[in-house]
């Protein structure tokens, strides 16, 4: 069954994408983002900037586009089924993404933002109606050793 995590008052989405992808990348997993297709193409972009000492391989995978290279840790899609096969999920999108259940892993990126808060909420009661237990990560409080 999917392990499904829920990180609330992320700071900042794309910011904390970008690192999260960083941990999941050094642990030598390979993730998938899905989400809008503008907010992937922003996410794209930061992980090209986001941090001089690191390099995250990814590629933009989806409808029209060249396959990615396999060396690629993250790839990005608007749709679960682009990505292939992949260790970690991230869900920046407003909806359970459809055929997450074939991912070991989801993580759900929440921010402060009121609409951001609604439309997590509604997905963990889908989440919770399909029979999934939730973890929850809250960002703004200390992490317990």
């Amino acid at each position: 069954m999917t392990r499904i995590e829920f990180h609330f008052n992320a700071p900042e989405r794309l910011t904390y994408t970008c690192r999260l992808l960083r941990k999941v990348q050094a642990s030598q997993l390979r993730a998938g983002v899905v989400g809008a297709q503008p907010f992937l193409g922003h996410l794209d972009q930061a992980l090209w900037t986001f941090s001089a000492a690191d390099f995250i391989p990814h590629a933009l995978v989806g409808a029209g586009l060249p396959p990615a290279d396999a060396s690629c840790a993250v790839l990005l899609a608007d749709s679960v089924a682009a990505l292939g096969t992949v260790d970690v999920l991230v869900n920046l999108g407003e909806a359970v993404p459809a055929g997450f259940e074939a991912v070991p892993r989801l993580i759900e990126i929440v921010t402060a933002d009121d609409l951001d808060r609604a439309n997590a909420r509604a997905r963990w009661k889908q989440y919770t109606q399909l029979g999934y237990e939730l973890i929850r990560h809250d960002l703004t409080k200390p992490a317990v050793a």
